[in-house]
C-alpha cells in the first residue's frame, strides 16, 4: 500500500492531530479560515483516502449539500434585528431575507462542513480494531476496555446478518405486512424482539469465551498484530498542525 494512502498512518494519530484545526476552524468567524480547511481536508481524502462508490460520491457532494441546506436555514431563522443594516434581496409579506442572514448561514455550514471533513480523514481510513489496538498501545487505554470496543464493533457485521435472516424468514412465512410508513413501522417492530434475543445470545457466548480465555486475568496482555508510530504519522501530525497556524493568516490575506 502507498506510503501516501491515508490507511497507513497511525489510526491514533488520524483521531487526534485533526482536532486543533477543528478548534480554530469551530472558533473562527469568517469565510475563508473553515473553507480553507475544509478544502484541504477534501483534497487529502481524495487523493490519499482511497474513495471509491458512494463513499466517494458521498464525500464530494454531502458538504456542497450540507453548507447549502444551512445557508439557507440560517437565512431564515437569523434574528432581522441582527443583520438589518445589510442588504435587503427578497421580500415575501412580512418576511425580508437579507444578505447578512445569508452570510451568517453560510459561515456556519462551513465551519460545520470542515470539521466534519476533518473528522472524515479518520473516520473513512481507520480499522475499528487497529485503532482499539493503536489506543492500548500508545495512549496506555486498559485493554478491557479495549477489547469491549472490539466485541461492540464485532457484533455490527453479526447484527446485520441477523436482521437479513429475520427478515428472510418473515417474508417466506407471508409476514410481509403490505406497505406504507404504517406498514414499515409494524413490519420493524416485528423485528426487533427476534434481534435482541439473538443479540442477547450472542452477547452470552461472546462473555462466556472470554471468561474461558482468562480474559482479564492479567494486568497487562500481549497483542498479536503491533500498530507502529513511525516518521510518516509525526509528518502528517506537523502538517495538521501548521494548518492551524497558515490557514488564519492566508484567510486573513484574502
Amino acid at each position: 500500500m502507498s506510503v501516501l494512502s491515508l490507511r497507513t498512518y497511525n489510526p491514533v494519530v488520524k483521531v487526534l492531530a485533526p482536532v486543533p484545526a477543528m478548534i480554530v476552524s469551530i472558533g473562527s468567524r469568517d469565510l475563508w479560515t473553515p473553507a480553507l480547511f475544509g478544502a484541504v481536508a477534501l483534497v487529502m481524502l481524495l487523493v490519499s483516502g482511497g474513495l471509491r462508490g458512494r463513499t466517494l460520491l458521498a464525500v464530494l457532494f454531502g458538504p456542497v449539500l450540507l453548507v447549502a441546506v444551512m445557508t439557507v436555514s440560517f437565512g431564515v431563522w437569523t434574528d432581522p434585528a441582527r443583520v438589518d443594516h445589510t442588504i435587503a434581496l427578497a421580500t415575501l409579506g412580512p418576511f425580508t431575507l437579507w444578505s447578512g442572514a445569508l452570510e451568517i448561514g453560510l459561515a456556519t455550514g462551513l465551519r460545520v462542513a470542515s470539521v466534519v471533513l476533518l473528522a472524515l480523514l479518520a473516520g473513512l481510513t481507520t480499522d475499528g480494531p487497529d485503532l482499539v489496538r493503536s489506543m492500548i498501545s500508545h495512549l496506555r487505554m486498559p485493554y478491557r476496555i479495549g477489547y469491549a470496543g472490539f466485541a461492540a464493533i464485532r457484533f455490527v457485521p453479526r447484527f446485520r446478518s441477523d436482521l437479513e435472516i429475520i427478515r428472510l424468514a418473515h417474508r417466506v412465512r407471508g409476514v410481509d405486512g403490505g406497505r406504507g410508513p404504517l406498514a414499515t413501522g409494524r413490519r420493524y417492530s416485528g423485528y426487533a424482539v427476534p434481534l435482541l434475543a439473538g443479540a442477547i445470545r450472542h452477547g452470552d457466548r461472546v462473555s462466556l469465551a472470554m471468561e474461558a480465555r482468562g480474559f482479564g486475568a492479567h494486568r497487562t496482555r500481549t497483542e498479536r498484530r503491533h500498530v507502529p508510530l513511525r516518521a510518516r504519522d509525526a509528518v502528517l501530525a506537523t502538517w495538521l498542525l501548521a494548518l492551524c497556524y497558515l490557514v488564519p493568516h492566508l484567510s486573513g490575506a484574502l
